[in-house]
């Protein structure tokens, strides 16, 4: 069997502008994970990614910790790109929200996130600019696809989204949209979620698990945004 490598992306700049590019700490978070791998003889046959810049960021360190050459190229898939959260919290709020910069704006903002995900892929609305919901799982059991098709027994390492991972999760064991919004919902930054595959299937191993931050020296690492 081979093992797909599911890793979402480190932290990005939540509240910002231009959420789409790495904290400093996400930057850091990518290289130790690579770090960790280095450290265990890890090697991958093949990577792919979204086409977002904080998945080839967290690509870029992940390479710069496992010791890889500049010229390693990943196959970019943008099917394991994210849904676009403005975009679906319109849906249910739209008006502008104010930035999420105490904790109960921030759980507002998340609780309008659940209410318009669970319309999204119910099929109960259509978020500006965005596939439908089956259009958006399309393309990431596709990837799912690629990665049997294409790399039987090898190990695998794919860049994305927490959006992406979930229902890469919930596809294979077949959840509920609330509960694959749940598991959206929990998966933290640099997180390790691990397939096995054979030609016909995947199946989950691990979840969310962040083993190269485990220590009191990271603790402070592990964010969720």
């Amino acid at each position: 069997m081979g093992t797909l490598y599911l890793v979402r992306h480190g932290q990005a700049s939540f509240g910002e502008a231009d959420y789409d590019q790495l904290s400093a700490l996400g930057r850091r978070q990518a290289v130790r994970l690579g770090e960790y791998w280095r450290e265990r003889g890890m090697r991958f046959d093949a990577v792919i990614i979204g086409t977002l810049k904080r998945h080839r960021q967290t690509w870029e360190g992940i390479a710069e910790g496992l010791g890889l050459d500049a010229d390693t190229v990943p196959l970019e898939w943008p099917g394991l790109n994210e849904y676009d959260s403005h975009a679906v919290i319109a849906t249910v709020h739209p008006e502008p929200l104010q930035k999420p910069d105490t904790p109960e704006l921030y759980r507002h903002h998340f609780r309008l996130l659940r209410d318009g995900l669970a319309g999204w892929m119910n099929g109960r609305s259509a978020p500006v600019g965005m596939p439908s919901y089956v259009d958006f799982l399309a393309g990431v059991t596709t990837a799912l696809d690629h990665v049997r098709d294409r790399h039987h027994g090898a190990r695998v390492l794919a860049v994305s989204s927490g959006g992406p991972i979930s229902t890469a999760v919930g596809h294979v064991l077949g959840t509920s949209p609330e509960t694959t919004i749940e598991l959206n919902l929990r998966i933290r930054n640099t997180a390790l979620t691990e397939f096995v595959f054979t030609p016909k299937r995947h199946m989950l191993l691990t979840f969310n698990t962040l083993p190269h931050l485990d220590g009191p020296a990271y603790e402070d690492w592990i964010t969720s945004a």
